[in-house]
């Protein structure tokens, strides 16, 4: 231990300890919850490993450092860009510099990390305030066409932010039926009937004249709705902005269950009764343990069948399935229990981010499955498409049976 301090120097100054700091920042740029408490953590368990195994020193790294599963995969790639190198300071600081922009490999790398390695722009004035930069100066009429229209997976940190504040304020009402209860109908309508005993009463109020015929019709109510969110890791970037949107916009539609599926199955619905959009991401955040992992569908329905199977009311549920289809269980089990979901619900939705791309067939196994028993097959891969996700959903439920 006493010949590793030595080799390390002391991590609260030097080149280590400027290293760290500039990773910090690094991080923050790339939207990863780090203040000076986890740097100066990292920088005490840069003392306890040492550096002479990257594996052990990037495990101590990210072990103080993250927080949230979701930014587990654009720590490690920052830190093997950023520490690529033995000579830290001189190389790898300086892809923070204008100089060094035109270093960075945008095509291999996320667009979080690219943005973090970028060069800073200019500061902005201090007397423009948080919105104003994000909505004025940011926001030309050019800026939001492309935001609009920009692939999610393809934003930078401070572009998904932005994208995840406006995606919430896009509606989505969901279509309604004719529910068993009654309500007053005024004096007519096309499916409505008499209300007999309201006649009589009024008959009663005018003495046996019939001035006027009570009707009635039925109430209109939401459909019930089941959000199913894939949670793996090619899903990552679209997972917690699609949760945002969905959390917002389902707000008033009566009830509403949600999970998400990776490798398991977790029940996200109390957490979707947090009123504060905020709130809840961080209560799923925290109830998720298989985020970006892998993806077996099959076996998430198959719990979803034997455990919540009364979620489902039904043959009135709308089930919105939130999936790339990259499925890696059975194809078998993955058909026998779409089959049985189909049977329970109404109407079965595919969401899917890839039909961002031109020609997208789903070939991969679980995604051929799917489409097969799926009513409709929508895109959500960027602001665009959820502003035309309600008009879709109205027009199949129109069609449907």
């Amino acid at each position: 231990m006493t010949e590793r301090v030595q080799q390390l120097g002391d991590a609260r100054r030097g080149k280590l300890a400027g290293n760290l700091a500039g990773f910090g920042r690094a991080l923050r740029r790339a939207g990863v919850r780090t203040d000076a408490m986890r740097i100066g953590l990292a920088a005490e368990a840069a003392m306890l490993v040492g550096v002479d195994s990257r594996g052990d020193f990037a495990a101590a790294m990210e072990a103080v450092m993250i927080s949230r599963e979701e930014d587990r995969e654009v720590f490690r790639e920052l830190f093997d860009a950023w520490f690529r190198d033995p000579e830290l300071a001189n190389k790898l600081l300086a892809q923070m510099l204008p100089s060094a922009e035109g270093k960075a490999e945008p095509s291999k790398r996320r667009p979080r990390v690219r943005e973090a390695l970028a060069a800073p722009r200019d500061a902005v004035k201090p007397a423009q305030t948080e919105r104003e930069i994000d909505f004025d100066a940011a926001m030309t009429a050019s800026d939001r066409q492309r935001v609009h229209h920009a692939d999610f997976n393809a934003l930078g940190a401070a572009e998904y932010r932005l994208v995840e504040r406006l995606a919430r304020d896009i509606s989505l009402p969901v279509p309604t039926l004719p529910s068993r209860r009654l309500r007053p109908a005024g004096d007519g309508g096309v499916h409505s009937r008499m209300h007999w005993p309201g006649v009589l009463h009024e008959a009663a109020r005018t003495g046996g004249e019939m001035l006027r015929l009570p009707r009635l019709s039925r109430r209109r109510q939401p459909l019930p709705l089941l959000v199913l969110v894939d949670v793996s890791g090619s899903m990552e970037r679209y997972a917690r902005l699609l949760l945002a949107f969905l959390h917002a916009a389902t707000r008033r539609s009566g009830r509403r269950d949600v999970f998400a599926f990776g490798t398991q199955l977790t029940d996200l619905t109390p957490a979707f009764r947090i009123a504060d959009t905020d709130a809840m991401l961080a209560a799923a955040s925290a109830a998720i343990d298989d985020f970006a992992g892998g993806t077996r569908f099959g076996d998430s329905l198959a719990e979803l069948r034997h455990r919540h199977a009364r979620r489902l009311t039904g043959r009135r549920t709308l089930v919105l399935v939130i999936s790339d289809g990259l499925d890696t269980g059975e194809p078998e089990a993955l058909e026998r229990e779409l089959l049985w979901l189909k049977r329970h619900s109404r109407r079965l939705l595919w969401l899917n981010p890839l039909l961002r791309y031109e020609g997208y067939a789903p070939l991969a196994r679980g995604a051929a499955v799917l489409h097969r028993h799926a009513d409709a097959m929508l895109a959500v891969h960027n602001l665009n498409a959820l502003e035309q996700l309600a008009a879709s959903l109205a027009t199949l439920m129109r069609a449907g049976r």
